[in-house]
Formats: C-alpha cells, sequence, structure tokens
C-alpha cells in the first residue's frame, strides 16, 4: 500500500471533523492505517510507528475534590483498570490528560520505547499533524475531568501578556507563559459561578443585603447605579470599582459582617423562610467550606450557574469563575496558570486579580456555550471555542449501530470514553479494548474503527486542535 493510502485524509465535504459513523460491517482483510509509514529521504528505509495506543493519566488530589467512589474521576479510574484500589477517604479531584509537566500522561503499551506522551510526542513531531507541528511544536491542550466537592477558588487566567510578566515575577505560583482559555462540559449536574452579573442585580443584593453593602462606599454605589444609562466603559469602570474596594475590604471588618450574615440567614432557615433574595443557601454552604473568607461575598457580584449534561461554558482570559460542584470534562490551553483571590488555602493574589478582570455584566444566559451538531457525522456535536488550541467533540453513538469509525482529523487528539464499550482495530491482528474510563492517543490522520458492544451506547469526548 502506498504511503498516502495511509496518510492522505478522506474528503468528507467542509466538516470540521471530516469523516463520519461506519454503519456497515468493515471487511476483514481492510488495512486501518494504524501504523504509519515514516519515510527517511537519504537511504529511503521504511518503519512503522505505532500511532494509537492507551493512556494511563494521573490524578490529582485536591482537597475540593469528591471522595472515592462518589467521584466521576474515581469511577472511570476504577472502571478502565480493575487493579486500582479506591480510597473512599482520599479525593479524586482531577484527571489530567495530557502533556503538561506536572501531569504527563504514562504510556502502558511496553512495545513502545517511550514511557509517557509528552516525550513519545517530542520524539513524533508529524504525528501533531503539519500545522499543529508547525504552529505549537507540542501538544497545546490539557484535557481533564474534574469532579468538584468543594468550591474552587474565585480566580480568572491570564492572557498570553501577563501570563508572561507573571512567570517572571512568581515563577513559583506562576508556572508558565501561557495563557489558560478553558471550556467545561457538564457530565452531572455542574453549579459555578461565571462573570458579573447584570448590574441591576448586583444593586439589588446591595438594596438587600445590609451586611454586604456595609463593604462599599456610598459614592462608589451611586456611580454604579448612575452608570446604568451610560456607556458600557462607565459600566465596566463603576462596577471595577465596588468590586475591588469589596475584596480590598478591612479583614477585621468583613469578617465581622460576614458573621452577622450568616448568623441572619441561619436564624430565617430556622425559621423556615424563603432566603433566595440574599442567596443564602449558597453563603451559607460556602462560609460552612471556608469560614471567614471574603470569598462568600463575591457570590453577590458574579451570575451562578446550573449547566445539565452536555451544556457547556467557555472562559476567556480575565474571565472571573468558580466552580462549585459537580463532574465535567474540561479542556484548555496547555498552562497550569490560575490567579486567585478567595475560597481558598492558597497562594491569593488580589490586586492582580482585580487589574486584570473583564468588568463586563451580562446575564448569566449568555454564558452558556453551545456545540454545533456536525456537518456529517450525526453522532457527534462539535464544542468550537474561539481559540486555536482546542475544539471538543462529544461523540454518542447509540447501541443500534455495530460498527462506527472515529474519523481521521488534521491533529493528533485524546479519546475518553465515558461510557459503552468496544472493540477498536488498529492493524492486522492488533486491537484495543475500550471501556468506561479507556483514554486513547491518536495520532494525526489516523482514524480508529470500532465495533461496538449492543448492550449500551457509546458516549465518547474527543480533544484535538483544528487550525
Amino acid at each position: 500500500m502506498k504511503t498516502d493510502q495511509l496518510l492522505g485524509p478522506k474528503s468528507y465535504g467542509n466538516s470540521i471533523i471530516s469523516g463520519s459513523s461506519d454503519l456497515l460491517p468493515v471487511p476483514e482483510a481492510i488495512t486501518w492505517g494504524s501504523k504509519l509509514v515514516v519515510e527517511e529521504p537519504v537511504n529511503s528505509i521504511h518503519c512503522y510507528l505505532q500511532s494509537m495506543f492507551l493512556l494511563s493519566c494521573p490524578v490529582q488530589h485536591y482537597a475540593w475534590g469528591k471522595l472515592g467512589f462518589s467521584s466521576e474521576v474515581a469511577q472511570l479510574l476504577a472502571s478502565s483498570d480493575p487493579l486500582v484500589q479506591i480510597q473512599e477517604d482520599e479525593p479524586y479531584a482531577e484527571l489530567w490528560m495530557g502533556t503538561h509537566p506536572r501531569g504527563n500522561a504514562k504510556i502502558p503499551d511496553i512495545h513502545i520505547l517511550e514511557k509517557d506522551l509528552g516525550e513519545w510526542i517530542n520524539n513524533h513531531l508529524f504525528c501533531l499533524g503539519d500545522t499543529v507541528k508547525e504552529t505549537y511544536k507540542e501538544l497545546p491542550f490539557l484535557f481533564k475531568v474534574l469532579s468538584v466537592n468543594k468550591a474552587l477558588s474565585i480566580q480568572a487566567h491570564p492572557n498570553k501578556e501577563l501570563a508572561m510578566r507573571l512567570h517572571i515575577q512568581a515563577p513559583e505560583h506562576y508556572p508558565d507563559i501561557n495563557h489558560k482559555p478553558e471550556m467545561a462540559i457538564a457530565l452531572t449536574p455542574f453549579q459555578a459561578l461565571c462573570g458579573f452579573r447584570p448590574i441591576p442585580e448586583i444593586l439589588g443584593f446591595l438594596n438587600r443585603v445590609p451586611e454586604f453593602r456595609s463593604l462599599i462606599t456610598n459614592k462608589a454605589i451611586e456611580e454604579m447605579e448612575l452608570s446604568i444609562s451610560q456607556s458600557i466603559e462607565e459600566i465596566s469602570s463603576a462596577l471595577r470599582t465596588c468590586f475591588t474596594q469589596m475584596m480590598n475590604s478591612n479583614k477585621q471588618h468583613f469578617q465581622q459582617q460576614l458573621s452577622v450574615l450568616v448568623k441572619r440567614i441561619s436564624q430565617e432557615v430556622a425559621e423556615g423562610k424563603d432566603v433566595s433574595s440574599s442567596n443564602g443557601e449558597l453563603l451559607l454552604k460556602l462560609h460552612e467550606q471556608y469560614p471567614g473568607d471574603i470569598g462568600c461575598f463575591v457570590i453577590y457580584f458574579l451570575n451562578m450557574i446550573v449547566l445539565q449534561p452536555g451544556e457547556a461554558i467557555f472562559l476567556a482570559a480575565n474571565e472571573p469563575h468558580a466552580y462549585l460542584s459537580g463532574d465535567c470534562v474540561e479542556c484548555m490551553a496547555c498552562s497550569d496558570n490560575t490567579v486567585r483571590a478567595g475560597l481558598t488555602p492558597k497562594f491569593i493574589d488580589v490586586k492582580t486579580l482585580c487589574d486584570m478582570l473583564s468588568y463586563t455584566p451580562a446575564p448569566s444566559s449568555s454564558k452558556l456555550f453551545h456545540p454545533m451538531p456536525d456537518e456529517i457525522d450525526p453522532y457527534v456535536s462539535i464544542y468550537n471555542p474561539p481559540v486555536s488550541e482546542f475544539i471538543v467533540l462529544h461523540i454518542k453513538v447509540p447501541a443500534s449501530v455495530h460498527f462506527y469509525m472515529v474519523a481521521n482529523i488534521e491533529s493528533a487528539s485524546i479519546l475518553l470514553v465515558v461510557k459503552g464499550k468496544a472493540q477498536g482495530n488498529t492493524g492486522p491482528e492488533n486491537f484495543l479494548q475500550l471501556q468506561r474510563g479507556t483514554v486513547v492517543f491518536i495520532a494525526a490522520k489516523e482514524s480508529l474503527h470500532l465495533e461496538i458492544d449492543p448492550e449500551e451506547d457509546m458516549v465518547m469526548f474527543r480533544a484535538c486542535c483544528v487550525l
């Protein structure tokens, strides 16, 4: 078979994934193209390289993670490896799928010389795809699963310019020079704070919650009231002033006011009163998790969103947010830079956060990020954010479909199975067993043919970079 037959992408119109489902039985004699032919220009010797393989991915045991088998991360881990012992009293917060130095995926295949994905890609850069290789020279995204039990910090991620400056100033807190736009897709009901509320909503809380109002001067509040009829620049300026004043409140004062507020709402709850006008239920929950923390008051500035499975939010640079509870798939540019200012025992940098934020109020509904149906494959939804480093494909194949092709694309990709079982053909007499929790690396221009177990639907997420 010629090289171009192995590597040449199939033409499927303008579909971003350039591939589709395969509803017919696949002939046994077909060559699947899972062996890349590498042509050496000097001596024309051909070697064969395995270009699809399983990954063993590290787990982060952050304190905010769900415990034991209540965690989606733990469930995926246990399903993919029956030898793993899940500790019921240990948090399983994040599963990292990628090449980040703090969580480089391992390659368990004994026939592959390299033992981690970062090293393998560095030795075979052409497998990234031509454009990705030329643009990034590495895998440009980090793919994760998160299982959130306690709120994550009030935070935002820097743009590239700020990331560079922060890394130079404090590399112990900002470990790299990259930006970190990210997208979260809910696996279970997923609660988060995201972006600034519309100004009338913030003013409503200022009028109904005197303890909150005491943290901001009357002049600043009046300017925010007046800004409603003014330009977006004046609205942003007034919002910045109010938020910055609150975040820089005297510690003794805000803790005293928080104590008064918690006591008042707790009494109202005990009396059976409705506390929704003061966002009381969430306030008590956050105060229980992080007592005396200024971040408890941030709920009056930021939108509260509950994503249902399959719904998503995209978080650009400088967007304030905090994940509160639930399980999600997350994809981001390959970075670990986070600026924090509350709801955390970690390093906080209030000044940097207040200076960097995007003070653009908008309703919570505007924060939802909607997928697009693929033009060719009826089983694929495409989450295509306004950044170049990543897109995510959500693949849902019904059990009635016995054969399916994970299509070839012009980018290396990582495939995560969250439901179902299948046998993947990766070459003559070479197979991968896919089940819940399986993670597969797929080189650019490679397709994976699956024979699906008819007992249940197949649900997968695939991260890649299509430029």
